[in-house]
Order: structure tokens, then C-alpha cells, then sequence
């Protein structure tokens, strides 16, 4: 994409509404999550009336999640290696043949809790493959300058779905019984697979080949995970959202054990909460859509709140004040995910974007069981509210955790920048010019990085100035001594444009003293001096 197009690109909340390719895909995908809120109520529902039991409940999630943990790792490698849209038509149609079948024996009447166990645990299946591709596949269909927009508006048509499903739900519970509900979503599929059809391959946007490496499974998995490791942002973030989705939203078991023992003990106060969680959470959704670009910081506090939010849930003294609290719960909490969501995806490179997401989705989901089961032994010990205040309290900690962890690396970033600082230094190279060079202290030219030429880029070494193989992006990332990375950011850098085009994020005199590429001395690192032929 050329500068002139990314300029021409609509900007704001709704910016990817303008691309047909992702509106046919929102419809879909808004019909098929109608649907599964739908089922998802139904579904416990179903077997909390056949056993009267949280923890059963609890292993329902967990088999309906689990498979991601074995899974998720091998669909994020096939999302990137196959076609996205390919996998998005087997999975939609696999559950909506999987949800008729259940239909048909709840309606019957002959379901147990084994049928629930059995088609929660294919339902998983599916899911692991279909969760991963479908993520991928929203930078298949907008460009890369609406993504951040384009999650959001997934993430508040996900969440509207959840006003509009569990009302749909209570009715057809109530009316017809549960076996109609589970025939409805199955009917609700068919709108991503046709969708899906219509979507034209001219119309969607390029995707990266993957590597090679990609072809093989264990390799491609050690490369993401490295690839994630050498990243402190993806690194936290992920880490975070693992720790919210084992622990934190566990909505469908404390829920049904509020509504049936602190609360009343029908369908109807279990819809009233998920329609608002749900109105909470598009409306979080909406703000997420309209703010500025996610950043670390904002995602751990809004990971603090949500927790110390659901703990005040567990206290409150009547219900009024729990859908108060509840409204901000999911405000909160759609905020954070989709601050996460865009953050990692806006930070990965296209190559590994499937399998880092699989990753993403792998640690969000893949903790499921262990924190479904965890939980709902908690309610069904302790009660309701022992064990929404378990949900609250683990990621309130992890945040605080994680707040501490980033301040520290912070602080030890900057001490190493300090000029007095012989061991640690960091240098900036320019976007490679071919009529040019730099030259840097002592006299010494190079040329700029010639593996982004559109980018910034920066190497911190030790010890002193770089060498010559430091100039270029392969050789640097492999020095001993060093490490090197593009700075994503350097337009809002502070410092003064050097005349290229490029703001100057480092600024000042260098460490032996000097003077900087243009002229001016003071405090801050070191910029090499661009020398024109």
C-alpha cells in the first residue's frame, strides 16, 4: 500500500464499513454469534437442569474448550498455510450439522448429560480450528490502516449478539422449550457460509506467504513461541489475556449460580444478566473502536479494574446494584480484550500473524478448563459468591503483577540509555538511502538498514558503537552483543524531523560528546550524521 492510499483510507469507529468484503463477513458473522449466545444459555442451562450441579456445569466448559490446548498451535500453522476462507466454510457448516444432531435428540427427548459432555467436547473441536482463521481472516478483508477499527466493530457486533442471543434464548426456553434454541443456531450458521461465498478473492486483501519453516508443525510452533518471546508488548499482553480468560471470565458458571441461589431460580434472571453484560460490553466495544491505539499500559489497568469490578459484584447486596456492576464489568472487560486483540495484531508481521494468534487464542481459551473446573468447585463448595470473587481476585493480582514487572524493565531500559552508561548503548539507523550514507562518530560511514527501508530502525549494543554487520537488519539481529528491532513508532517520537521525511526519535549529543547529524549538542543518545554524496 502506497502512502497516498494509506492517506486516502477513512478513518474512525466505523472506517470498515466502507469496504464491501468486510461488511458481508460482519453480517455473517453477527448471525452465527447471534446464534451461538443462543446456544451457549441453552446449553447450560440444559445441564444445570439435568444435574443441578456448578461443577458440571464447569466440565461442560471444559470439554468444550480443552481441545484448543492440544489444537490451537496446529490451527494456527493452518491458518497460515491454507486459505482462510476454506477453513472458516468447513467449520461453519461442521457446526451447523453437530447443533441440528443435538437439536434433534434434545427435542426428542432422549438428551443425558453424556449427549451435552459428548457435543460440547466436538463443538471444542471445531472451535479450535475455526477460532484462530477467523482472526487471522479479518486482515484478509480490510487494509491494515482499518484493522484496529475493524476488531472493535467485530468485538461490538460479538457483544450485541450476546444483548440479542440470550433474550432470543429465555423466550425459546421458556415458550418451546431448549431443543428449539439449539435448531435455531443451527439455522443461524448459514449466514457466515453464505457470507463467506459471496465474498469475491479479488476483493480481499493480499496475505503474506508463510515461511517455509511453516510446513512443519513442531518448528513453526519453537518459531512463534520464540517469535512472541523476543517481544516484551506480545509477550505481557498474551500472558494477561491468559490469565483473564482462565480465571476472569467464567461468566457462565458464576452467573447461573447467582441467578439460581443469590438472586431467583429461573431462566429469566439469567438472560436479565447476560443481556446486561452484554449491553455493557458493546458499549465498551464502541469506545474501544473510537479510541486511540491500544497500548500496554491502558490494557493492565483496564485488566486491574475489571477484576477489583467483579470482586465489588461478589459483594453486592441486592441486584440493582449487581447489574450496575455487572454493565461495568463488561464494559471494561470488552475493552481490554479488544485493546489486546488489536494490539497484537497490529505488532505482529503478516507471516506469523496466524500462528501467533493461534497462541493468543491458545492462552485466552486454552485455560478454560482448568479455570472452569476451578471455579465451579468453588461455587459448589463456597458458594455464588466465593466464587466470583475468585474470578476478580486472580487477574487483579496478575495485573498488578504485570504492572510491576513492565516498570521494572522500564526502569532498567532507561538506566542502560543513560550517557554515563559504558556497557549499554543504542544506536539509530536511518531508512536505507541509495545515493548516501552515514556517518557516525570518529568519522566511520555506513549505510542505512536495507531490510526496512521504510522504517527506523535501532540496535542496542554493548560496549560501544556497532560494527559494520550491525548495518544490516539479518546481521544485526544475530550479533552477540546486541539486539535490534524497527521502531514502529518513530512518527511520534519525540524530536525534530531530520529532513527526510523521518522523525528523530533520538535525539542530543553523543555519549563521548559531539555533536548531533544536525549540528546541535545537549543530553540524549546518538543519531547518526546522514552525509549525501
Amino acid at each position: 500500500m502506497t502512502t497516498a492510499e494509506a492517506i486516502r483510507q477513512p478513518r474512525g469507529a466505523f472506517a470498515a464499513l466502507t469496504v464491501r468484503s468486510y461488511r458481508i463477513y460482519l453480517a455473517g458473522q453477527s448471525l452465527a454469534n447471534t446464534g451461538s449466545w443462543m446456544q451457549s444459555i441453552a446449553q447450560d442451562w440444559l445441564i444445570f437442569s439435568l444435574t443441578r450441579s456448578s461443577a458440571a456445569v464447569g466440565v461442560t466448559m471444559a470439554l468444550q474448550f480443552g481441545p484448543i490446548l492440544l489444537l490451537g498451535m496446529h490451527a494456527g500453522i493452518a491458518a497460515d498455510r491454507l486459505s482462510k476462507r476454506r477453513i472458516l466454510l468447513i467449520t461453519q457448516t461442521l457446526n451447523a450439522v453437530s447443533t441440528a444432531l443435538l437439536a434433534v435428540i434434545t427435542i426428542a427427548g432422549a438428551v443425558t448429560a453424556a449427549d451435552v459432555y459428548v457435543f460440547a467436547l466436538l463443538s471444542g473441536v471445531i472451535f479450535a480450528f475455526d477460532v484462530p482463521a477467523r482472526q487471522a481472516f479479518v486482515t484478509d478483508v480490510v487494509p491494515e490502516g482499518q484493522l484496529r477499527a475493524a476488531i472493535s466493530l467485530n468485538a461490538a457486533a460479538f457483544q450485541a449478539a450476546r444483548l440479542v442471543g440470550p433474550a432470543l434464548a429465555s423466550v425459546l426456553i421458556v415458550c418451546a422449550g431448549t431443543g428449539w434454541v439449539f435448531a435455531a443456531n443451527a439455522a443461524c450458521y448459514l449466514g457466515p457460509t453464505v457470507g463467506l461465498l459471496l465474498l469475491r478473492p479479488a476483493g480481499l486483501q493480499p496475505s503474506a506467504a508463510p515461511a517455509a519453516s511453516a510446513a512443519r508443525s513442531p518448528r513453526a510452533a519453537r518459531e512463534a513461541a520464540a517469535y512472541v518471546w523476543r517481544r516484551p508488548e506480545i509477550l505481557w499482553t498474551i500472558f494477561l489475556v491468559g490469565v483473564l480468560g482462565t480465571f476472569g471470565l467464567n461468566f457462565p458458571i458464576v452467573l447461573t449460580a447467582m441467578a439460581k441461589s443469590a438472586y431467583g431460580d429461573d431462566a429469566s434472571t439469567y438472560g436479565l444478566f447476560n443481556i446486561v453484560l452484554g449491553l455493557g460490553s458493546a458499549a465498551g466495544a464502541v469506545l474501544a473502536a473510537a479510541g486511540a491505539r491500544p497500548r500496554t499500559r491502558a490494557i493492565v489497568s483496564c485488566a486491574a479494574l475489571f477484576g477489583v469490578l467483579q470482586v465489588a459484584g461478589a459483594l453486592a447486596p441486592g441486584i440493582a446494584v449487581f447489574a450496575v456492576l455487572l454493565a461495568a464489568m463488561g464494559l471494561v472487560n470488552l475493552i481490554c480484550q479488544a485493546m489486546a486483540n488489536s494490539a497484537v495484531q497490529l505488532a505482529v508481521d503478516p507471516e506469523m500473524r496466524g500462528r501467533v494468534m493461534g497462541l493468543y487464542m491458545l492462552a485466552f481459551i486454552g485455560g478454560t478448563p482448568i479455570g472452569a473446573l476451578t471455579v465451579g468447585e468453588i461455587t459448589s463448595h463456597f458458594g455464588a459468591r466465593a466464587g466470583m470473587a475468585f474470578c476478580g481476585t486472580v487477574p487483579a493480582v496478575a495485573a498488578v503483577v504485570v504492572a510491576i514487572v513492565l516498570a521494572a524493565r522500564a526502569r532498567g531500559g532507561a538506566a542502560a540509555r543513560r550517557p554515563d552508561n559504558p556497557k549499554v548503548r543504542t544506536f539509530a539507523l536511518f531508512p536505507h538511502h541509495p545515493n548516501g550514507s552515514y556517518r557516525g562518530r570518529r568519522g566511520r560511514s555506513f549505510p542505512g538498514c536495507t531490510s526496512h527501508p521504510k522504517r527506523m530502525c535501532m540496535i542496542v549494543a554493548r560496549g560501544g558503537e556497532p560494527n559494520d554487520a550491525a548495518n544490516d537488519c539479518p546481521a544485526a539481529a544475530a550479533l552477540g552483543s546486541g539486539s535490534h528491532r524497527p521502531l514502529r513508532h518513530h512518527r511520534k517520537a519525540r524530536g525534530r524531523s531530520d529532513g527526510t521525511g523521518v522523525s528523530r526519535p533520538f535525539g542530543g549529543r553523543p555519549p563521548g560528546g559531539g555533536e548531533d547529524h544536525q549540528g546541535r549538542t545537549g543530553r540524549g543518545g546518538w543519531l547518526p550524521r546522514q552525509v549525501r554524496p
